[in-house]
């Protein structure tokens, strides 16, 4: 039996799953790889921290969609990959032999120019950190609120997710009846898209404050340090500065873009060991680049599904689609396989916070 490894619960891996489940892979042993039992739907976020949704209705259970594929589910994160011996390095010590690999685990925070960030804000990512913390945090601020303080928080960042986090808190705090401040910290002088004027109105009307053309230096504890020796008080910082790659995919000798994202081809495909799959936040498309978002993820688990599929029928009956020697394919030599060209136009919702966009 061929053997797939899945590694992380990403969008992509979530259809892939739904299509093995539906037609199952013949002669194919599936283990899927996920630090967490579950995938967090990173659009819900900002609406549960409104206080919208439960935390339970912003999830996707991977352990049972791992049985409905017949898949091993390992509750644990890959660390490194040995494309040569075609083995998976786990966390938690295990190794899993692979014929073919998907990595669908999206990209990490990027806090590699904010010292103090790790010891004293709380980044988005990991989410499931996120979640654990903001719990504990929501309630922190609002004793603090209802014993008369004033509550302030910042925000480093202000792109769609700093902006989505500000609105969210705002009307989370004042639910509760609590007196705020939000900072929202931002390295260039523009918002979101082209509704920034439209956003900006929104800012405006709910008292948040944006320090624009000013990025952060550093984070202390109850402050953010920002140049020329100012700095914003602050009893929650949250950072909201974007996303960087995993070290390991580069570590492995899979070819990587500047950044460190894993170079695909056309067909999802590592372009410098064929039988490595990616998508999603992970990787990047050579022919088409494109924005790390989930809108492209989604869409990418269509073809990634048919692709993995297909690669393990070759691997099967012999053709020498998938090769651990053969380290790029032209276009012409997997005809078998479907290109997937991500959409040039995708539709943002910037949630405002309470039930709007």
């Amino acid at each position: 039996m061929k053997h797939l490894v899945l590694l992380g619960g990403g969008h992509a891996h979530v259809h892939c799953m739904s299509s093995f489940a539906m037609k199952p892979l013949n002669d194919v042993q599936i283990t899927l790889v996920s630090p967490f039992a579950r995938q967090v739907y990173s659009g819900m976020l900002p609406g549960w921290v409104a206080g919208h949704y439960a935390i339970d209705e912003c999830v996707i259970p991977l352990a049972p969609l791992a049985q409905r594929m017949r898949a091993a589910f390992l509750q644990t994160a890959a660390v490194g990959l040995d494309p040569a011996a075609r083995l998976v390095h786990c966390e938690d010590g295990s190794t899993l032999p692979y014929d073919i690999v998907s990595i669908d685990t999206g990209p990490v925070a990027d806090l590699t120019n904010l010292p103090g960030a790790e010891a004293h804000a709380l980044a988005i990512r990991p989410i499931e950190r996120f979640i654990e913390v903001w719990q504990s945090a929501r309630q922190r601020l609002v004793a603090q609120g209802q014993a008369g303080k004033r509550v302030r928080v910042a925000i480093v960042g202000a792109g769609a997710g700093g902006i989505e986090l500000a609105f969210a808190i705002h009307y989370a705090m004042k639910r509760a009846d609590v007196l705020l401040k939000i900072n929202i910290i931002s390295a260039e002088n523009t918002l979101p898209g082209n509704v920034g004027a439209r956003i900006k109105q929104a800012i405006d009307a709910r008292g948040i404050h944006v320090i624009g053309n000013t990025s952060a230096t550093a984070i202390d504890a109850g402050r953010v340090v920002l140049p020329d020796s100012r700095s914003v008080e602050a009893d929650l910082i949250v950072v909201a500065t974007g996303t960087a790659a995993a070290a390991w995919p580069r570590a492995a000798g899979l070819k990587t873009d500047e950044r460190g994202f894993i170079l695909t081809n056309d067909y999802l495909q590592s372009v410098s060991h064929t039988n490595v799959f990616a998508a999603g936040d992970c990787s990047t498309m050579v022919n088409h680049p494109r924005p790390k978002s989930g809108v492209y993820a989604v869409r990418a688990g269509p073809p990634l599904a048919v692709n993995l599929r297909r690669a393990l029928n070759a691997e099967k009956t012999g053709p020498t689609l998938v090769s651990s020697v053969v380290t790029a394919l032209a276009p012409s030599l997997v005809p078998s396989l479907v290109p997937d060209k991500p959409q040039d136009n995708s539709l943002y919702l910037i949630s405002l916070g309470n039930k709007s966009a």
